[in-house]
């Protein structure tokens, strides 16, 4: 392993940048690749255009024959730019894309071939289900799964592949995917926020949520992480001393970006133009060899679409650098891991952000309405909200090196603060004269002026509110944004309902104007949610307290979090709204459960295997150089050889310490590891690997990594953490 780890530093160091030139403008290459409007205007006739088109504003059902126009159109389309296979790619409950490949080709007879693209073939396809996560829904012999055609997703080809984005679903109708449930969300938030905005604008007939996503990524070499057995399996260093340099100087953070990065970045870039992902922002992040990618905003689905495809070429143009992208969470301990921070808003089609204040009292007061209801969906649901980003290895950012906590809350600013208290004063029931010139005057009329100069930014707040958007920081960098997005958009969408049911009401029985009935409930909603919101540092005991006293959870381990996703607030939520039933919600629970207890399982069984086979052979290999060492000062020196040895013995001593306490504890985790797995309730099986599995691999790492301290250098058999951070 030693020699590993030397020819890995060796081959790295000796590496050449690939370079890679930029020849042709962004605006040239944008989606050249992607069957978009422009391509479709091209090879689709009127019907069949306008169907499209349909399809992706109302959601309305294109028939087969015109399917059958289309997908010849994209099959000439494809053909015409080399392709020779398409597939249905689609997003299962694995956390990563999957795609079956067809070619375009059929036999007509006589030894002859046609290249062949139906409307059938383009709608609804069969894969084979039956190894896909699935909560229970069905048998794992009853194969049957369905993917079918969402249009509102445009095909895109890389390499020879046309794919067609998909949903996923059982034959008996139930979601599969990530994909289903987030298009039933945004549904069910378009519904309940346009019947809002039409308070304000009687125009609006349509309201899209949209998110910009920022993805946070290691970048090591390629030869380097193969160094490293954990690495490799695990995604993370399951041990490892930190190095004496880290990041605690801050000169990575929107340095230089490093040559080889910046030719994969150039190289991804060109990537992401063909494949219509529009890449904005590239920089060096916090920790060493950490980066950043961030795109312009797009509507959610296709966001989310084009971050589970931006994942997974990362990953293949990093291969073209001899490099490895790292989207774990934590890979390395003691410095920054990395986030997928979520920036999201609500727009209509009339071209307004509701999320933004505008020129007058009017579009303010819109603001108002959809700001606070925001707040109070999320004081509503914040354990769900949790829920959203758990999994076994965000458990180890949340709460870590600038990360957001595990405890939910809202950060809006001073300045917004001061608004809301003002609001909350507001008289209940008819307002006076007065009050309404003070409130569209000076409070309401003086939102833009406020935010001008609001520059607050709160780095440990999960959910943020900064200037048109709300940015959800607690989302973890390798998670499929459909998860957090499908129950932010849920709840927001229930909570604008509710909001509706009471104005009306006012406006009804109580004869209040519209403007006074909207006061008065924001009124009330400000006082019901003012426990989640928190100005200060998410960091530290007196939060903790603070966060307890509100009744706000602190559910710190994904075992505890993921329970809010069966509760029956949840149950009937999801079903209420029409985004999730009882079957498909406990299905999730279930696969990200189990997911859960297989992480950390395959984790401990790494960690063992890397301390016994690894570490502990190597320790004694420099112990006996030390005990020969003894043994030569004991015949040159006799009796006095104390004098000589006395800090090898020392460090004999210690290397015996460490061994015993690594062995003690690899037993004791495998012990653990089997009773729990022994285990036939899973929620208890995951408690187990949480509370008593995963404690002890600190207990084993502490021992590794002080025995990293006294070896050897050029025995040790790991690549150590400043090789990892530092080559380039």
């Amino acid at each position: 392993m030693a020699t590993l780890r030397f020819e890995a530093l060796k081959e790295t160091l000796n590496r050449n940048s690939v370079v890679v030139t930029e020849t042709e403008r962004r605006s040239v290459l944008f989606g050249e690749n992607v069957f978009n409007q422009t391509t479709m205007l091209q090879y689709l006739t009127k019907d069949a255009y306008t169907s499209v088109m349909d399809a992706i504003d109302h959601g309305s059902k294109i028939d087969r024959q015109i399917a059958d126009q289309i997908a010849s159109a994209m099959k000439d389309w494809a053909l015409s730019k080399g392709v020779t296979h398409y597939t249905h790619w689609f997003q299962p409950l694995t956390g990563a894309t999957a795609e079956k490949h067809d070619a375009f080709f059929e036999i007509i007879g006589e030894g002859h071939g046609i290249e062949k693209f139906g409307g059938g073939q383009l709608v609804q396809q069969e894969p084979d289900a039956s190894s896909f996560p699935h909560g229970g829904i069905r048998n794992t012999f009853e194969a049957r799964g369905y993917t079918a055609w969402d249009p509102t997703s445009p095909a895109f080809i890389y390499g020879t592949t046309l794919c067609i984005p998909t949903v996923f679903v059982a034959y008996t109708g139930e979601a599969l995917d990530y994909k289903t449930p987030l298009l039933r969300a945004l549904h069910a938030v378009d519904v309940a926020a346009t019947a809002v905005a039409k308070y304000f604008d009687k125009n609006v007939k349509k309201v899209n949520a949209s998110l910009g996503w920022e993805q946070e990524y290691f970048l090591i070499d390629k030869a380097l992480v193969e160094s490293r057995p954990d690495l490799v399996m695990t995604g993370r260093t399951l041990l490892g001393h930190s190095s004496a340099k880290g990041q605690q100087l801050d000169d990575h953070y929107f340095g230089s970006i490093p040559t080889r990065a910046l030719n994969f970045m150039k190289d991804l870039e060109v990537e992401c133009m063909l494949l219509g992902i529009p890449a904005k922002t590239r920089h060096n992040e916090v920790a060493p060899n950490q980066f950043e990618l961030a795109p312009i905003f797009e509507e959610t689905n296709l966001a989310v679409d084009h971050n589970s495809l931006l994942m997974d070429i990362m990953e293949k143009i990093a291969a073209r650098h001899h490099l490895k992208v790292l989207l774990h969470e934590k890979p390395f301990a003691g410095v920054n891991g990395s986030g997928k921070h979520n920036n999201w808003s609500l727009s209509t089609n009339t071209g307004v952000n509701l999320l933004s204040p505008g020129k007058t009292p009017m579009s303010n007061l819109q603001f108002l309405t959809f700001f606070i209801n925001t707040i109070k969906a999320i004081n509503e649901h914040e354990e769900l909200m949790r829920a959203g980003i758990a999994s076994a290895s965000n458990d180890h950012r949340l709460g870590a090196n600038e990360a957001p906590p595990a405890i939910m809350s809202v950060f809006i600013g001073e300045q917004l603060t001061s608004v809301l208290k003002d609001l909350e004063g507001v008289t209940d029931g008819k307002l006076s004269p007065k009050e309404k010139t003070d409130l569209k005057l000076n409070v309401v009329g003086k939102i833009p002026e406020i935010l001008l100069d609001n520059t607050d930014r709160n780095r440990t707040s999960p959910f943020a509110f900064t200037g048109n958007k709300f940015e959800f920081r607690a989302v973890g960098s390798k998670a499929n944004c459909a998860n957090p997005m499908t129950i932010l958009n849920t709840i927001v969408a229930q909570q604008l309902v509710e909001f509706k049911k009471e104005v009306d009401l006012l406006i009804d029985k109580k004869n209040l104007k519209k403007d006074e009935a909207i006061f008065n409930v924001l009124r009330e909603y400000i006082k019901k949610s003012k426990n989640i919101l928190f100005e200060g540092n998410g960091y530290g005991a007196d939060w903790e307290k603070e966060a307890k006293k509100r009744g706000l959870s602190n559910n710190k381990t994904t075992p505890k979090a993921l329970k809010a996703k069966v509760s029956k607030k949840t149950l009937d939520l999801f079903n209420k709204m029409g985004v999730m039933n009882k079957i498909e919600a406990e299905a999730r629970y279930e696969i990200e459960i189990e997911e859960y207890v297989m992480r950390i399982e395959i984790e401990g069984r790494v960690l063992s295997n890397i301390a016994r086979n690894h570490i502990i052979p190597t320790a004694i290999k420099y112990q006996n150089m030390l005990i020969s060492n003894v043994s030569g000062l004991k015949n040159l020196y006799g009796n006095d050889f104390k004098k000589y040895g006395k800090e090898q013995m020392e460090i004999i001593e210690e290397i015996s310490k460490h061994i015993g306490a690594i062995n003690t504890k690899v037993n004791q985790m495998t012990k653990e590891r089997k009773k729990a797995n022994a285990l036939s309730d899973i929620e208890q099986k995951a408690i187990d690997y949480c509370e008593k599995v995963k404690p002890l691999f600190d207990e084993v790492r502490t021992n590794c990594d002080e025995l990293e301290l006294l070896v050897d250098d050029e025995l040790w058999p790991l690549t150590k953490y400043r090789e990892l951070l530092f080559t380039r």
